[in-house]
This record gives C-alpha cells, sequence and structure tokens, in this order.
C-alpha cells in the first residue's frame, strides 16, 4: 500500500473519539495495531468503548501538533477536511481491516480507512484520508479522491471515478466508467448511470439530481 504508514510499527492518535472513532480504532486493533489515544472535544470519548482506558490528549485543534502518526477518525467531511488542513504538517497512517479484502495491485495513500469486509480490486486507487466503509465494494481500475466517504455496503463498478469530498451513501452503486465529481452526495440505495458534476446532489434509481 504505497504511503500509508504502518501501524504495527507505532502507536496512532485518533482525531475525533465518537462512533466513527470505535470504527476507526477496531480496524486499527484488529490489525495489531496500537491506538495512542484520541483528540476529541469531549473528554469522555465513546471511543473507549472499543479501546479501555483510551487516552484524552486534547481538544482537537490541539492536534496539529502531534509528533505520532494521526488518523482522521471524524465521520463528518466538513470537519474532516478542517483537521486535513489544520494538519497539513503531521504524518498520517492508514487503517486497513485484516478483513478487508485488498488487492496487491491496489494503492491506498495514507490517512484511509478501509473497514471490515470492504474489497478492493486491483488498479484502483483509494486517495488520501478516504473512507471505504463497512462491505463496500470497489472493482477494478476506480479511482476515489481524498476525503471521499464510500458508504456500508456501496458498490463502484469498474473505471469509476469520484473526486474529493464526495459522500456515496449506504447501499448506493455506480455504474462501469461513470465519473462522480468532488463535492456531490449520492443518495442510499441511487444507481448513478450518468456522469455527475462537482457539487450534485442524487438520489433514486436511476439517480437523478435536485
Amino acid at each position: 500500500m504505497p504511503g500509508a504508514t504502518d501501524n504495527h510499527h507505532q502507536p496512532v492518535a485518533l482525531i475525533g473519539a465518537g462512533g466513527h472513532a470505535k470504527v476507526v480504532a477496531d480496524a486499527v486493533l484488529a490489525s495489531g495495531g496500537k491506538v495512542a489515544g484520541f483528540y476529541d472535544d469531549a473528554e469522555d470519548p465513546a471511543a473507549a468503548v472499543v479501546v479501555p482506558g483510551a487516552t484524552h490528549l486534547g481538544p482537537v485543534v490541539s492536534a496539529p501538533a502531534e509528533t505520532r502518526p494521526l488518523i482522521i477518525a471524524l465521520g463528518s467531511l466538513d470537519l474532516r477536511r478542517a483537521s486535513i488542513e489544520a494538519c497539513a504538517k503531521c504524518a498520517f497512517a492508514s487503517a486497513v481491516h485484516p478483513q478487508a479484502i485488498v488487492s496487491p495491485g491496489a494503492s491506498i495513500d495514507p490517512g484511509a480507512l478501509l473497514a471490515v469486509r470492504a474489497v478492493i480490486n486491483p488498479g484502483t486507487r483509494i486517495g488520501p484520508h478516504a473512507i471505504i466503509n463497512t462491505g463496500a465494494i470497489v472493482e477494478h481500475d476506480c479511482a476515489i479522491g481524498e476525503n471521499t466517504h464510500i458508504g456500508p455496503g456501496a458498490i463502484l463498478s469498474g473505471g469509476v471515478t469520484v473526486g474529493s469530498d464526495t459522500l456515496i451513501g449506504s447501499g448506493a452503486i455506480a455504474l462501469p466508467g461513470v465519473t462522480i465529481g468532488s463535492n456531490c452526495v449520492i443518495g442510499a440505495g441511487a444507481v448513478v448511470t450518468n456522469d455527475l458534476s462537482d457539487g450534485s446532489r442524487a438520489v433514486g434509481v436511476p439517480a437523478k439530481t435536485y
């Protein structure tokens, strides 16, 4: 996985300690890594359910001073983008659950999450800080942009391109060769049959913009 930090060698610090952080922490621990603690504005992190005794390292705004590898574990794409920009000089690790299936011919950039049972096929590139959530399938030769979230159970057929800061909802499907722009929202269960420009909002079968 070119560019990804090996979580087995150093503990990672997570930005965020809510529900999504539980998924990230679970992937790190399941792969044999360690979580040093959490940056979160709440002092009683919910993610302590996954990491008993998790250390509260400070509020989110203090994360840019962290010297250990970071993973952004916030669910909101807007909040994630703010942390990406604030932590531009930080080192980032990726979290790849051991039950994710990742082709050796795929490329995973730093900061990405590949959750349990995600499938990443050959020729695909997963951009920095992207989320490939539980059971999502990213077929061959896809390109997933920075800070994009492929929701649980979503399916991207071969040759699909997705821009940055885009949300592909749970169970959505993109047909082969489709391009979905940046800053898009694709509703849960939608079927994308045609290219969508930046900023599109689309729902339905076939997906229509609104």
